[in-house]
C-alpha cells in the first residue's frame, strides 16, 4: 500500500492495484506539483464541503468516469456538477472492490460558501475516513479539532497509519493532534493541513520529532512524495 500526499489535506492510497484519493484541493493551491489533469484514480473521497477539500472533486471523478463518495448532502451538491455519488452518512461503510471505507464522525463544520450570492449551503456534517485494504487500516481524521471518541477509534481498530491536521486555527493543532496520536494507538502519523494559509503554518518536523519522543513513527512529506505500509 502506497500513500501519496498531494498537500494540504489530500492523500491518494494505491492498493490492489487501484487508489482512491481524499480531499483533492489541488488547482487551488498554489504550492501543489501535480496537476489535477494527471490524477488517475478508481473513486474519489470527501470529508466535508469546505473549498479547500472539494474544489477538485468533480472534475477529477468526472475525467477518470468515478463515484465521489461523501455524506448525502454533499453527494448530491457534486452530482449536481456531472459527477457519479455515492451518498453515505457517518458510521456507514462501502465496499469499492478494492478497499472499504467507513465514516466517521469530526468535529469541524461542514458549508459551501457562494461568494455572489452571499449564501451558505449546508454539505452534511463533518467526517473521517477509516480506510480498510490488504489488511492495513489508515484513518484520515478530516478536519477537526480533538475529541475523545478518537479513544473509542483507536480501541476499535489496529490503525497503522492515521492522517490528522495539525495546523490550528481551524483544526487541532500540534500538541492536540499528538495526543490524538496516542489515543489511537497509531503505529504511524503523517501530518496534513498545515502552511498552506499563513494561519496554519506549522513545523512538521518538530511535530514529528514529538512523535519519536513518544514512541510513534511519524512522517513529514512534502507534495508529490510517498510512504509504504
Amino acid at each position: 500500500m502506497k500513500i501519496i500526499y498531494h498537500g494540504h489535506s489530500c492523500v491518494q492510497i494505491e492498493t490492489n492495484g487501484k487508489s482512491l484519493i481524499i480531499d483533492p484541493f489541488i488547482s487551488g493551491n498554489p504550492a501543489a506539483v501535480t496537476k489535477v489533469e494527471d490524477i488517475k484514480t478508481d473513486a474519489v473521497l470527501l470529508t466535508h464541503a469546505h473549498t479547500d477539500h472539494i474544489l477538485d472533486a468533480a472534475p477529477i471523478a468526472i475525467s477518470n468516469n468515478v463515484p465521489v463518495v461523501a455524506t448525502v448532502e454533499l453527494a448530491s451538491y457534486i452530482g449536481w456538477k456531472g459527477a457519479q455519488t455515492i451518498g453515505m452518512n457517518i458510521g456507514g461503510t462501502v465496499d469499492l472492490g478494492f478497499a472499504k471505507a467507513t465514516m466517521i464522525h469530526a468535529f469541524h463544520t461542514s458549508g459551501i460558501t457562494l461568494d455572489d450570492e452571499q449564501q451558505i449551503i449546508y454539505g452534511g456534517m463533518p467526517a473521517g475516513f477509516i480506510i480498510e485494504a490488504e489488511g492495513r487500516t489508515v484513518l484520515h481524521a478530516g478536519d477537526t479539532g480533538l475529541f475523545s471518541d478518537l479513544k473509542m477509534f483507536g480501541e476499535l481498530y489496529e490503525i497503522d497509519l492515521a492522517i490528522l491536521p495539525i495546523g490550528g486555527h481551524f483544526t487541532m493543532g500540534p500538541e492536540h493532534a499528538l495526543i490524538a496520536a496516542k489515543w489511537l494507538g497509531a503505529k504511524q502519523v503523517l501530518p496534513i493541513h498545515f502552511n498552506t494559509f499563513p494561519p496554519i503554518r506549522q513545523d512538521a518536523g518538530a511535530f514529528v520529532q514529538k512523535l519519536e519522543d513518544a514512541g510513534i513513527r511519524g512522517a513529514a512529506l512534502e507534495y508529490g512524495e510517498a510512504l509504504e505500509l
